[in-house]
């Protein structure tokens, strides 16, 4: 390997891998890729400069790229059983360039638009304050009912109606119910705006066919190509023909230079690996999993917010354990488990220390693990939780239990 050239980098990834390899990883947003996608990635690809799109680049010697760039935008239709009625641009660098693509292409500085509150499960890039999209525009948020911790569509509507947006964005990065997104573009329609799903996190769940698809009525879809579809670190926006045109000077020359060419491939060997019968199996999987493991951890006095979930993540509220999400975090890591503090819908404490966890079962599931596991994992989670005294021995468990699972 060329890299042991370069001895502080190439140790440092080899004790990546060993952590990745030790460890149960309980992050929703997070996943393996195949050796295949790697491949891409890591492949010679890397080395060109491809500003514009096929057939009208700035830089010459681009025949080949062009070929890849069309073959990924015609597999990711064929994933989400498009037809041409819908462009795609697999330009985007990452998730909220994505995002913010969308809104510098459909939308002038100032512009209401509507999205989910942070703490009820939303995205920073769907109008938090402190990102870009909450300071160039001006923000309208929805939540969760108070008393199921789920969405009220009746309650978006009189929102909607109140304040006329331009754009009404749904899906979500902590909710763990499923998404109508038939109602929230009927919502958009009645007031005039644009419908945009971000579908990050359950991209291959919709492409499995388990859960409500987007299309064939949402005007704009975003989703990163890791997460549930096991792809590498990116994005793509999918757009009704009518705006293609203004979402791609968005992206090019509006937020970014030239594409990742070698990302595009590998979105596209993704994009190609989701098509195949196994992947379905893989999501199913992943569901099968996160729901014995909301089981699990109500059966040790777990509070999940809305009670379950109904996809590939669960929402924790640890108030009646008497542990913040950032010392929960902190504490399941030294035992081996990873996880992500996150906020609870209307909770009292700051995102940096908030009152809850999200977990999640897409990385899990690539390793192999199933139904049993859970059952495991959600008793090595209530041993951390209720004694601090226990992170040692079961941090020795995890390190000797997790050898027998696969890692790419």
């Amino acid at each position: 390997m060329n890299l042991k050239k370069h001895p502080k980098i190439y140790n440092l990834i080899k004790a990546e891998e060993r952590r990745q390899a030790e460890t149960i990883n309980l992050i929703p947003s997070e996943n393996y890729p195949s050796k295949a996608v790697l491949e891409a990635t890591g492949s010679i690809l890397t080395a060109k400069y491809s500003e514009g799109y096929p057939g009208r680049r700035y830089y010459a010697g681009n025949e080949i790229y062009d070929k890849i760039e069309l073959l990924a935008q015609k597999k990711a239709k064929e994933i989400f059983k498009i037809d041409e009625s819908y462009h795609v641009n697999v330009q985007p660098y990452s998730g909220t360039p994505a995002n913010l693509a969308v809104y510098l292409g459909l939308l002038n500085f100032g512009d209401p638009i509507m999205g989910m509150n942070l703490s009820c499960g939303g995205h920073l890039s769907h109008g938090h304050k402190v990102s870009f999209s909450g300071r160039a525009y001006k923000v309208i948020q929805y939540g969760v009912s108070q008393a199921t911790k789920r969405i009220n569509y009746d309650e978006i509507r009189k929102l909607a109606k109140k304040h006329k947006p331009k754009l009404i964005i749904s899906g979500f990065t902590a909710y763990p119910r499923k998404i109508n997104f038939r109602k929230f573009h009927q919502i958009a329609k009645e007031v005039g705006a644009i419908s945009m799903a971000d579908i990050s996190h359950i991209a291959g769940l919709i492409v499995a066919g388990l859960h409500p698809s987007p299309f064939p009525f949402t005007d704009i879809v975003t989703t990163t190509t890791h997460k549930t579809l096991r792809g590498p670190r990116g994005a793509i926006i999918i757009c009704k023909n009518k705006f293609a045109k203004v979402i791609d000077r968005a992206v090019f020359p509006g937020i970014q230079g030239g594409p990742h060419n070698n990302i595009t491939a590998a979105k596209a060997v993704c994009f190609e690996e989701a098509r195949k019968p196994a992947f379905r199996k893989y999501q199913e999987q992943i569901i099968k999993n996160a729901k014995v493991l909301a089981q699990e951890l109500k059966k040790y006095g777990f509070n999940l917010i809305s009670g379950g979930t109904d996809n590939h993540l669960i929402l924790v509220d640890l108030r009646n354990k008497g542990i913040t999400g950032k010392e929960a975090e902190e504490r399941l890591e030294k035992a081996g488990i990873i996880v992500n503090r996150n906020t609870i819908p209307n909770d009292p404490r700051k995102p940096f220390n908030p009152s809850g966890i999200r977990l999640g079962t897409p990385a899990v599931t690539t390793r192999g693990m199933r139904e049993k596991e859970m059952k495991k994992i959600a008793f090595w989670i209530s041993e951390v939780i209720s004694d601090s005294k226990s992170l040692s021995k079961i941090r020795e468990e995890v390190r000797k239990w997790t050898i027998c699972y696969l890692h790419t």
